[in-house]
Order: C-alpha cells, then sequence, then structure tokens
C-alpha cells in the first residue's frame, strides 16, 4: 500500500486514520473497529464489506500500530 495514499484514505463511517493490515490485505480504523478489505491493490472502503475487529485484535493494533504504519 502506497504511503502517500494510506495518509489521504480515511474510515467511512468515523473520517479517522486506517492502519494498513499487510498480512490480512486489510485496512483497519481503531475507532470504528472495523477492517476493510484491500483487493488487488484497491481499498474497498465500505462498511457492508468490513468486518468486525475483536477485543483481542482491537487491544494488539492499539499497543502496537501506529497510524502512518
Amino acid at each position: 500500500m502506497d504511503a502517500k495514499l494510506l495518509e489521504l484514505l480515511v474510515c467511512p463511517v468515523t473520517k479517522g486514520p486506517l492502519i494498513y493490515l499487510r498480512e490480512s490485505q486489510e485496512l483497519a480504523s481503531r475507532s470504528a473497529r472495523l477492517a476493510y478489505p484491500v483487493r488487488d491493490g484497491i481499498p474497498i472502503l465500505l462498511e457492508n464489506e468490513a468486518r468486525e475487529i475483536g477485543d483481542e485484535e482491537a487491544e494488539r493494533l492499539a499497543r502496537s500500530v501506529s497510524p502512518a504504519a
């Protein structure tokens, strides 16, 4: 994921920053607790396409990842 593009993208629900999760090919929103898929390099920023982030994963994100990672 291009770092400059990531700086421009925001969560469509909260308008907050997104975190790129390379392993799962997703963009995560800590505040909305949603992870949006990235398919063929294209972020799918639709709430109905996102998966909910559970408590454990949300805590891990809060501790280990900065928004611009």
